[in-house]
């Protein structure tokens, strides 16, 4: 699964938050505006799965992810924070890098194909250290793109 094909477009941002909720606000204001749903849709989305426990995967990542009805296919969007922010990850580290996803209610086996690709690419120190020091959401979208491109034969 291409990480970059999952990725909306203008789906990729770099901003601030001081805490978790502000965090996933901008994540779901991210999402709404690329899907386009309502920022309270899929902040109430993304809230209810937190609610199961946390997203947060350690090392600074956290993979909020919900299912919206609506949508045709599983779309992310990747927010980096400027400062990490507590989300309690699995690690009790902050958290400053965002891969949401987000699925249609039917799309079982694919969320969960998208969840484990985005959960291998950013178990990577060097692909969450990449990501950290782009510059632009376009130097982001590109990491994405190149690290899950298929091996030239």
């Amino acid at each position: 699964m291409d990480i970059g094909d999952l990725l909306a477009d203008d789906g990729v941002v770099l901003r601030g938050a001081s805490s978790k909720r502000q965090a996933l606000h901008l994540v779901a204001d991210v999402a709404a505006e690329a899907l386009g749903l309502t920022t309270e849709r899929v902040l109430e989305a993304l809230l209810e799965r937190e609610a199961l426990g946390s997203t947060g995967l350690g090392s600074g990542v956290a993979v909020p992810h919900a299912r919206v009805p609506g949508l045709t296919r599983v779309t992310g969007v990747f927010v980096r924070l400027d400062a990490p922010v507590a989300y309690g990850s699995v690690d009790d580290q902050p958290v400053d890098l965002m891969f949401a996803l987000f699925a249609p209610p039917a799309a079982g086996a694919e969320h969960l194909r998208a969840l484990a690709a985005v959960s291998r690419a950013l178990r990577s120190s060097e692909m969450r250290e990449r990501l950290r020091q782009a510059h632009t959401a376009d130097a982001i979208r590109a990491l994405f793109v190149r690290d899950t491109a298929p091996a030239a034969a």
